[in-house]
């Protein structure tokens, strides 16, 4: 007999997401129930939930509603990703006799068809693009395709209509490349979503994103909460999102809030939900929008619009508490006319990916976590300290929100918060988020979706500073010398010492998908030499704490103190300080062997872990530079990765299927006489048709 308390909520989702609702749940007195794969077996949500039921996958709508029944859960929250939108979930769940904490399932119908979607708001007066659609099941002839097209007028956007999340989307500029762009998005929407109609709309040169929180409840109260600037963008995801936007006067915030809540109304809208726009100017400083989608769910910014929104005057709403009160029947108990917004909000996302390399997915053991704290900064995380980030789900890990009484404020509060932000053994994107804020179109508000593409932020160095690799090598020779001294049986310390002098210990260091580095460390007095890369010996002292986790190194008359973490599992050493952190390791060559140049090879690596789809070359074959080597899948996109050099293939490490760590060896290439290197050979090319 189940003991759960009567008001229980099955919360079908995972990560940061499933904890932010626990966490409102248990605010409210109520119970809470996680569903999880064998994977997530000690996630920190299946761990926080008061009940946690074992379930094939995030996907199975029959499994879910299984496991709710079975721990006593009344109510059903879907987050946002995974069933979150899928009106068969919504339907089975109202039909197991569970309140369903979302819109109804016709609405979610009429919103997920991007055409339907379209038409019904356009009914409602609310703007939309130009264009037009393709009827399901009957892609439009070759011929009226040219024709329509040239009618709508170039540049175009191809969308497919039963998908979102970019997937499938193609600008098209021109007629001499219009079929085949058709083509490609016909295929990938076929793929992604079992239905190849597309949508074909004008296409905004400089688009801006803005999206609009609405809420309705069963009452036929429906209002909105202001909106939300998500122009921010990489791969058509977002990564930096605002409220409100610094685009909108107030007399352009009240015409699209209205225009979102005629799109509420026209499907029968229930619950938490958001219009999103695509907002242009005119060189006169007006600005259009357009309708571009409804996202029948909460969204993964929504803190931003939480923390600037007040009703009456007192700044800060819950939007899950509203969901779950609008579900269990309760009217809205405030007006349009009490709803303002104080200050402003930011949101970053962290993301498992390495942001300056192609956001290749990252991934890895969590070993060391310092989330930031203070006057206003709000950090949802999904993550602790010994969990392992796979390619499995999607590479968001947190958000990091800060509010501020203006703008600038809100902006200088998040450099903060990021540079106090420090996870070791997971790439991440925090260091790119910090520059990307500090990019002078981003200053002042001139954003874009297409800005991260076309005008990036300023690149990170191609190598570790000096300083941080003189930091771990030391590191390394703090674990041949543990007391940081040399050992009193020097014939016992394996670093070269010979008699009559001290000598230097060679470091060959790489860090992933960069070269690798020589450090040279010796005993002088009371401390160390260090060089790297054959300069000048600089004077160096380097002493661990007593637990392990702090590493504090001066380094030419400068002191440092960094967290530190070793990866038993891949031999990488990790240190951080002021929200940076770098991960290095030796190379796996003999000692004797340190002392040569750090000269190319064929060594081919996993630019990130996933698992291996393809091998198409075998020991013996000849490659030339750029020749595809192995094929990866990390976060259901491809990645080829080519033979940097001319050469024989030597060694095959891996096989189809196989799960491989970031920096794994797949292939070894033994470079011809007159081989050379590619000039791409550190960028693997990606094909992002699964994303």
């Amino acid at each position: 007999m189940s003991t759960t308390p009567p008001a229980t909520v099955l919360v079908a989702n995972r990560g940061e997401i499933a904890l932010r609702v626990m966490r409102t749940l248990r605010r409210m007195g109520m119970g809470t129930v996680a569903v999880h794969t064998g994977a997530d077996a000690d996630a920190p949500h299946t761990l926080a939930a008061d009940t946690a039921v074992l379930v094939p996958s995030y996907l199975d709508a029959d499994a879910v509603v299984a496991a709710a029944r079975e721990a006593g859960a009344g109510m059903v929250h879907p987050g946002y990703g995974f069933l979150s939108e899928n009106a068969g979930f919504a339907r089975a769940v109202s039909d197991a006799g569970l309140v369903w904490i979302g819109p109804p399932a016709e609405a979610i119908e009429a919103m997920g068809d991007k055409i339907r979607a379209k038409e019904t708001v356009a009914a409602a007066g609310v703007p939309v693009l130009g264009g037009f659609t393709e009827e399901p099941g009957a892609p439009l002839p070759d011929a009226d395709l040219l024709r329509r097209a040239e009618e709508t007028g170039y540049p175009l956007l191809l969308k497919p209509s039963a998908g979102g999340g970019g997937k499938g989307m193609r600008a098209v500029h021109g007629p001499d490349t219009l079929l085949a762009d058709a083509a490609a998005a016909r295929r990938e929407a076929r793929a992604s979503f079992g239905d190849d109609t597309l949508l074909v709309e004008r296409l905004v040169q400089r688009p801006r994103h803005i999206e609009v929180q609405v809420l309705a409840d069963t009452h036929g109260n429906v209002l909105h909460l202001g909106e939300r600037e998500c122009s921010l963008q990489r791969r058509h995801q977002k990564v930096v999102e605002e409220a409100p936007s610094p685009l909108l006067t107030p007399d352009q915030r009240s015409q699209m809030g209205q225009s979102a809540v005629a799109a509420a109304k026209a499907c029968g809208y229930v619950g938490a939900g958001t219009v999103e726009f695509i907002a242009d100017t005119d060189p006169g400083g007006g600005v259009s929008f357009s309708f571009l989608e409804m996202n029948t769910r909460l969204q993964v910014e929504h803190p931003v619009t939480e923390e600037v929104v007040a009703v009456d005057g007192v700044r800060g709403i819950d939007l899950v508490e509203l969901q779950v009160r609008v579900a269990q029947g309760e009217p809205l108990d405030f007006g349009q006319d009490q709803v303002s917004m104080r200050g402003h909000a930011v949101e970053c996302r962290v993301y498992a990916e390495d942001a300056d390399h192609g956001f290749l997915p990252s991934g890895g053991p969590v070993l060391s976590l310092t989330e930031p704290r203070g006057e206003g900064v709000r950090v949802d995380s999904g993550i602790t300290e010994g969990t392992v980030v796979t390619s499995d789900f999607d590479p968001m890990l947190a958000k990091v929100v800060t509010w501020g009484s203006d703008r600038a404020e809100a902006l200088r509060r998040m450099d903060s918060a990021l540079g106090s932000y420090l996870l070791l053994g997971c790439v991440t994107n925090t260091a790119y988020l910090r520059r990307l804020l500090r990019h002078p179109r981003v200053v002042a508000g001139d954003l874009s979706t297409d800005l991260i593409e076309t005008d990036p932020p300023e690149a990170a160095p191609e190598q570790a500073p000096e300083h941080v690799q003189a930091a771990v090598a030391l590191d390394l020779q703090l674990d041949l010398e543990p007391g940081g001294e040399p050992s009193p049986d020097r014939f016992s310390v394996p670093d070269g010492w010979r008699m009559g002098e001290n000598s230097w210990t060679p470091w060959r260091l790489r860090a992933p998908r960069r070269d690798s580095s020589v450090v040279r460390v010796r005993h002088s007095g009371d401390g160390f030499e260090v060089s790297v890369d054959d300069g000048a010996p600089v004077r160096a002292r380097a002493r661990r704490s007593a637990d392990g986790t702090r590493l504090t190194v001066t380094h030419a008359g400068r002191t440092r103190t960094f967290t530190r973490a070793a990866d038993p599992a891949s031999a990488h050493r990790w240190v951080g300080t002021d929200g940076l952190a770098w991960t290095l390791h030796e190379e796996p060559v003999a000692a004797a062997l340190r002392e040569d140049e750090a000269a190319a090879d064929g060594t081919v690596r996993s630019p990130m872990p996933g698992t291996v789809l393809d091998v198409p070359v075998e020991v013996g074959q000849e490659v030339t530079a750029g020749t595809a080597l192995a094929l990866v899948e990390a976060m259901k996109m491809e990645h080829s990765v080519p033979s940097p050099v001319d050469g024989t293939v030597t060694a095959v490490a891996v096989s189809p299927g196989t799960p491989v760590p970031m920096d794994a060896v797949l292939v070894t290439v033994t470079p011809s006489t007159d081989g050379h290197e590619a000039s791409e050979a550190t960028t693997p090319a990606t094909s992002e048709e699964q994303q």
